[in-house]
C-alpha cells in the first residue's frame, strides 16, 4: 500500500498543497489563493488567518480529490515564503498584519545598523546585506512605530512557522528561514548575538532554529479536525521556499546548480562553505539539506519583463493566441527565433524594478540601447530575453570566481521554451537541463523533507526518483562568440546609465 507526503507552499499569492506518493508520483494538486495589501507605496501586507484557511481548505480539497485515507498520510510538510515578519503572543496570537519580503517600510531601520557597523562585517556574519526586505529591520520598524505591539511579541514567525503553530502547538524555525533574517549568524548557525544586540531587539523573540527534517511535533486535535488529516500525524519542521526549490530540483549537493526562471529568477548552488563575494552581489542561504549552504544571486525582473513585453508590445501576439487559443508566448518564441543572436546589436537593460544581483540598485531601469531604422520587430522581443539571460549570465559568472558551474538545470515557467532555454546555454557556457517537473519544485522538495524526517526514505538521493531530465540543451560556439561580444556591453551601458537613474529617481 502506498504512503503519502502532504506538501504545502504557502507561497506570496496562495498556497500549493501537493500530494506525493512514497514512490515519487505526484497524486493530486490544489491552489488556493489569498490578497496582499500593498499600500503607502513600498509597503506589504497579508492576514497569517489567510494562510491557515488556506491550508485547511486546500487539504480537504486534495484528500477528496484524491480519495486518499487520512490515515495513509504519513507526514505532513511545509515550506514557505521568506524574509517576513509575524508577529506573535505568548498564546500564538497573531498581533498584527504579516509584513512580506518586499516590504520596504524600514529603510531608516536598516540605516541604523550601517551607523554600528561596516556592511562587510555583516555581509560577513549573516550572508545578506543590510535591507528592509529582512525579518530583523522590520521588527526594529515596529519596536520603533508600534511599540506597544513590540511590548506584547512572544515570537517574531516566518509564514510556514506560523501555520507549523497552528498545526502542532509549538513554534520554531529552521535553518533555511533563520539564515532569511538578517539575525542568524552562517558561520556558527546560531543567532547573533552581536547583530541583534546592535538591533536593538529582544533576542528571546527569535524562535529555536532546528534541521529542516526535524519533526516539529504531531497534528493537534482542533488542526486534525479543521484539515481533515488525522490527529497525531508527524508535522516536518520544513523551510523556506527558496531552499527547498533547491531540494526539488536536485540540487542537494556541491557541484550542483540550478536557475528558477519565474516572475523573478535566480541562480542557486550547494556548497559546504559560504560565498563571500567581495562586492556582495550574492547571497548566502543555509540549505534545508543538512550541513550545506545555499548562495543565490537573484534579478526582480525576469519573466516579468517578458510578460510586460507581451502586454505592452506583443498586442498581435496576444489577439492570435486568443483567436487559435494558444499560447502568447509562443508566438512571442517563435518571433525571436526569426532574429540572430545580439537581436541585430540591440541591447536591453531588464532593470524593469530596480535591481538586485548584481547591481543592488532600487533606482535602475529598463532601457532600449541601439536602436536603428533597420531595427526590426523580432530584434527587439530578441533583445529583451537576451537582455534578461545576459544579467542572470553575469551571476553565474560570480559564482564561477568561486566554484565550477559544469550543468546548470532550469525550472518556473520560462523553463517551458525551447528557444530561452537554448539561449542560457549559449550565454551560461555550459549545458542547460529542464525537468519532468518545472514548477512543482517547492512543493516537492517539502515533500522530500518531510519523507526524509520520519524515515520514509533513507535521504535527499530520493529526489530522483521523482525528477528526471527532459531536455538539454547545449551551447552553441558561434551563438557563444556573439554573446561574449554583447555581455561586457550590457555591464558597460548600465554603468552609464547610473547618474541618468539617480536624476530621474529625484523627479518621479
Amino acid at each position: 500500500m502506498s504512503r503519502y507526503i502532504l506538501a504545502h507552499d504557502l507561497g506570496t499569492s496562495g498556497n500549493k498543497a501537493t500530494l506525493y506518493s512514497d514512490d515519487g508520483r505526484l497524486v493530486a494538486s490544489q491552489t488556493v489563493a489569498y490578497p496582499t495589501h500593498f499600500f503607502n507605496g513600498n509597503w506589504a501586507e497579508q492576514d497569517p488567518a489567510d494562510w491557515w484557511h488556506a491550508v485547511c481548505n486546500s487539504t480537504q480539497v486534495l484528500l477528496a480529490q484524491a480519495k486518499v485515507d487520512p490515515v495513509d498520510v504519513a507526514v505532513l510538510a511545509l515550506s514557505g515564503q521568506m524574509m517576513g515578519c509575524t508577529l506573535v503572543d505568548k498564546a500564538g496570537e497573531v498581533l498584527r498584519p504579516s509584513m512580506l519580503y518586499c516590504d520596504q517600510r524600514a529603510a531608516v531601520q536598516a540605516a541604523g545598523i550601517l551607523e554600528q557597523i561596516e556592511l562587510k562585517d555583516f555581509y560577513g556574519i549573516v550572508g545578506h546585506r543590510v535591507s528592509p526586505s529582512y525579518t530583523l529591520e522590520k521588527l526594529m520598524w515596529v519596536r520603533d512605530n508600534e511599540p506597544g505591539i513590540y511590548a506584547k511579541t512572544h515570537k517574531t514567525l516566518c509564514a510556514k512557522d506560523y501555520v507549523n503553530f497552528r498545526l502542532t502547538g509549538k513554534m520554531a524555525t529552521d535553518f533555511s528561514d533563520a539564515s532569511g533574517t538578517n539575525a542568524f549568524d552562517l558561520n556558527t548557525f546560531k543567532w547573533s548575538e552581536r547583530i541583534i544586540q546592535l538591533a536593538g531587539v529582544d533576542p528571546a523573540m527569535f524562535p529555536d532554529p532546528m534541521d529542516s527534517t526535524q519533526v516539529l511535533g504531531e497534528l493537534t486535535r482542533e488542526a486534525a479536525a479543521a484539515t481533515g488529516l488525522r490527529v497525531g500525524t508527524p508535522v516536518a519542521l520544513g523551510g523556506g521556499d527558496g531552499s527547498c526549490a533547491g531540494v526539488g530540483v536536485g540540487c542537494i549537493k556541491p557541484g550542483s546548480a540550478y536557475n528558477y526562471l519565474g516572475s523573478s529568477s535566480w541562480i542557486a548552488l550547494t556548497v559546504e562553505k559560504p560565498i563571500v563575494d567581495e562586492q556582495m552581489r550574492t547571497m548566502n542561504w543555509a540549505h534545508c539539506v543538512p550541513g550545506y549552504l545555499h548562495p543565490s544571486g537573484t534579478m526582480q525582473t525576469a519573466g516579468s519583463s517578458l510578460q510586460w513585453l507581451k502586454e505592452v508590445i506583443c498586442i498581435s501576439e496576444c489577439a492570435a493566441a486568443a483567436a487559435t487559443n494558444t499560447n502568447p508566448y509562443a508566438l512571442i518564441d517563435a518571433a525571436i527565433a526569426q532574429s540572430t543572436p545580439g537581436a541585430n546589436g540591440i541591447l536591453f537593460l531588464p532593470y524593469m524594478l530596480g535591481e538586485r544581483t548584481p547591481w543592488w540598485n532600487p533606482d535602475a531601469r529598463g532601457a532600449f540601447i541601439g536602436l536603428n531604422l533597420a531595427s526590426k520587430r523580432e530584434d527587439v522581443l530578441r533583445a529583451v530575453m537576451e537582455g534578461v539571460t545576459m544579467n542572470l549570465g553575469i551571476i553565474v559568472n560570480i559564482f564561477r570566481q568561486h566554484v565550477p558551474l559544469n550543468t546548470i538545470t532550469v525550472i518556473g515557467g520560462g523553463a517551458k521554451s525551447s528557444v530561452w532555454r537554448q539561449m542560457m546555454a549559449d550565454i551560461y557556457d555550459c549545458p542547460v537541463e529542464s525537468l519532468n517537473f518545472l514548477e512543482e519544485a517547492t512543493s516537492m522538495g517539502a515533500a522530500v523533507i518531510g519523507g526524509v524526517a520520519v524515515g520514509l526514505f533513507p535521504d535527499f538521493e530520493v529526489i530522483h526518483r521523482f525528477i528526471k531530465v527532459d531536455h538539454v540543451s547545449t551551447p552553441n560556439p558561434a551563438n557563444q562568440q556573439r554573446y561574449r561580444q554583447m555581455m561586457p556591453l550590457l555591464e558597460k551601458s548600465y554603468r552609464a546609465l547610473v547618474s541618468v537613474y539617480d536624476d530621474l529617481a529625484k523627479i518621479i
